[in-house]
């Protein structure tokens, strides 16, 4: 009897342990989730503002955002998020996701910057697992290679949008081709992407698409 009591007294004290310690790490995992997902989400607010300043924009990035879906940017077909800047009412650019499938060790994410014009605005590396001091000078961190893509613009067969060694206007580093090949290739295929989409990406009428013609 005294054994059963025992068992009893252990299984009890078990059983209460679990239901604590579940819900300890239930209440944890909330917490942390939610930390992280503002984590993300300030840490994508600062890649956008350094594209489009937040100052004069109507209101932020964040909340004006557009799903969209292009295999031939994402490298899949689930829908992403773009982001619309608007300015005194008017929309002036759009920030898309984009990946280079392409990179010398893998994918390269970074986001693109399009002004209403079709010129680029600017373009940040995101995500990246390219040679360290070689490939990874793609990430404004180690070099300001990126920022010569600011005000650049292509046309629809355009020979001058490749890296230098490919007959093109944009550097190549020293010992790495492959690397800014993949993200100025993929730049350009984000150009292209907007010109298509100019309209539906800016949330244009008819009419105005008509008035504004990109500067292709």
């Amino acid at each position: 009897m005294q054994m059963l009591n025992a068992i009893s007294r252990s299984t009890t004290g078990i059983a209460i342990f679990a239901v604590v310690t579940a819900g300890l790490i239930a209440i944890t995992q909330v917490g942390t989730s939610d930390r992280i997902k503002q984590n993300e989400r300030e840490q994508q607010a600062r890649a956008l503002y350094e594209i489009v300043p937040r100052e004069g924009l109507d209101s932020d990035l964040l909340e004006n955002g557009i799903e969209f879906v292009a295999p031939d940017l994402l490298g899949h077909d689930r829908p992403e998020t773009a982001y619309r800047a608007m300015r005194n009412g008017q929309p002036v650019m759009v920030i898309m996701p984009v990946v280079a499938p392409d990179g010398y060790t893998g994918e390269i994410s970074m986001i693109v910057g399009i002004n209403s014009d079709a010129s680029v605005a600017g373009v940040r590396v995101l995500a990246h697992k390219e040679t360290p001091g070689l490939g990874d000078k793609v990430d404004i961190k180690k070099s300001r290679w990126v920022l010569g893509f600011a005000n650049q613009t292509k046309t629809e067969l355009d020979p001058s949008w490749g890296v230098r060694k490919d007959g093109g206007r944009f550097d190549q580093f020293t010992g790495a081709t492959i690397t800014p090949r993949a993200v100025v290739n993929a730049v350009g295929r984000s150009v292209d992407y907007f010109r298509l989409h100019r309209g539906e990406l800016l949330g244009l009428s008819d009419d105005a698409q008509q008035e504004t013609p990109d500067n292709g």
